[in-house]
């Protein structure tokens, strides 16, 4: 059996796709952490990117409905892969307004979510933001945290990658 088809099989146990709730749960409790008792307060940017992974967790929940559906697996393949893509693309915005500041790129000086969802009225201890985009507040191993995001997002994309080419491998099963 070769790594491809065990990777797959993987993919198509609840065990996979409950590991990356894991993580995102992890992740997530990381930033309540920075937020609320390191008292690092979060900008646009960090709230923006803080959705994204939140969307790689819905993600997560849509293949432990049935991963071993076809149709649910690559659902939630595919939700796994735009909610990475998006908060890479944030991260990286967020690094070039910490490292190449400029007057004329900055980021929005409040959230804006969508009318039918406005997650900082409904849970402003988690998505109200009020931090400066450009400040770096911590760092760890000589990383900002948004730079930390770029690599977390870009292991999501690559992992993804990996799995998604097994998909396409006969399965032992």
């Amino acid at each position: 059996m070769n790594f491809l088809s065990i990777l797959k099989d993987f993919s198509k146990g609840r065990l996979s796709w409950l590991l990356l709730l894991i993580f995102v749960i992890f992740f997530e409790a990381c930033a309540l952490f920075f937020q609320h008792v390191m008292m690092l307060s979060p900008c646009v940017m960090c709230i923006y990117e803080r959705v994204a992974m939140m969307g790689v967790g819905v993600a997560a929940m849509i293949g432990l409905v049935n991963p071993n559906n076809t149709i649910i697996r690559w659902l939630g393949l595919a939700a796994w892969g735009a909610s990475a893509y998006k908060g890479l693309a944030l991260s990286m915005q967020h690094v070039d307004y910490q490292f190449n500041p400029s007057p004329f790129a900055t980021c929005d000086l409040f959230v804006t979510f969508p009318s039918w969802a406005p997650l900082n009225d409904w849970a402003p201890w988690m998505f109200e933001a009020f931090g400066d985009c450009s400040k770096v507040v911590w760092q760890f191993l000589s990383l900002s945290m948004p730079q930390w995001l770029v690599v977390i997002f870009a292991g999501n994309l690559i992992a993804l990658a990996v799995i998604v080419l097994a998909q396409f491998a006969k399965s032992k099963r």
